[in-house]
């Protein structure tokens, strides 16, 4: 019952793309281009973020440590 309710949604999904490739004709690659760099600008301030907090934590447990420093 899962896999048909994926298949559902993925056909709707589907639909809902060739109807939009249609609508926007030239435009589409634009828009599609659009997006991809949006969720990318996105994912990479992510994984900044995060390696920006596993510096300052690291930092911070070196320093509680005396200054000793610890290979990664």
């Amino acid at each position: 019952m899962r896999t048909f309710l994926y298949f559902l949604l993925f056909m709707f999904l589907a639909v809902v793309v060739i109807l939009l490739a249609a609508l926007l004709g030239d435009q589409g690659a634009w828009y599609f281009a659009w997006l991809v760099g949006t969720a990318m600008i996105v994912l990479i301030s992510a994984a900044s973020a995060a390696l920006l907090d596993t510096q300052e934590d690291h930092a911070a447990a070196e320093q509680a440590a005396g200054g000793i420093r610890k290979p990664l």
